[in-house]
């Protein structure tokens, strides 16, 4: 059950919140939303799909964490999270709240005694909490530009699917379906004038980096092989 209250330096004065990555703190997420200014930093760790929200039906990109649910293989116990962390990750137990920001005060990192402060006994801010301010400003305007580019994405016909059927040393199988990525034969054949749009408006270089993620899904189906084995 979540609680989630406009946060308040009066009223959450003494609260703290645990910042380290794990699983029973809610990083146990195998797809997670991301932004279009987050894909160089994700696309040196995870496959960068597209995938359709389940209530509304519109498409958004995503990084891969993992295969089964509740699976984030990027996880390792008493280590955090392995390379960059996606910021949708990074700003639980917050969201937006207009231009302010809201708290689930039920969420699992929030705490009365452990983790980090919010406020200073002025009611300042702390470092972390100007952090995640400066997070979700990155968010925001990340995922504003993602929409835009989704929807040109869409717009040329350049959203195909794309089916995982994986098999694993332990015999079991994976079949991962409702993701799709980019055409490479769609992009192959646009015409000269939509390309130079493309890359005029900055989106060449993330459907590149899309197409160059795909590289990481082999790479995590080998660190599903060693967890399977273990």
């Amino acid at each position: 059950m979540s609680n989630i209250v406009p946060l308040n330096n009066q009223t959450h004065r003494t609260l703290r919140v645990r910042t380290e990555a794990s699983g029973r703190l809610g990083d146990n997420q195998r797809f997670v939303q991301v932004a279009v200014n987050e894909f160089p930093l994700l696309v040196i760790h995870y496959p960068i799909l597209l995938s359709k929200h389940p209530e509304t039906g519109q498409f958004y990109c995503g990084a891969v964490l993992g295969f089964d649910e509740g699976e984030n293989l990027f996880l390792t116990d008493g280590q955090g999270h392995e390379g960059y962390r996606p910021l949708n990750l990074q700003r639980m137990p917050f969201y937006a709240a207009g231009r302010d920001i809201a708290i689930d005060l039920e969420h699992p990192r929030v705490s009365a005694d452990e983790g980090t402060a919010l406020f200073t006994e002025s009611g300042a801010p702390t470092e972390y909490l100007q952090s995640i301010l400066a997070a979700f400003r990155d968010l925001s305007a990340g995922l504003e530009m993602t929409k835009a580019f989704v929807e040109t994405l869409l717009r040329l016909k350049l959203v195909e699917p794309i089916d995982l059927d994986l098999r694993f040393d332990d015999g079991t199988r994976r079949n991962i379906t409702g993701c799709y990525t980019v055409s490479q034969e769609a992009l192959a054949k646009l015409p000269d004038a939509e390309v130079l749009d493309l890359f005029r408006r900055g989106y060449l270089k993330p459907i590149y980096l899309m197409i160059a993620s795909l590289k990481q899904l082999p790479v995590l189906a080998q660190r599903k092989n060693s967890r399977l084995r273990q």
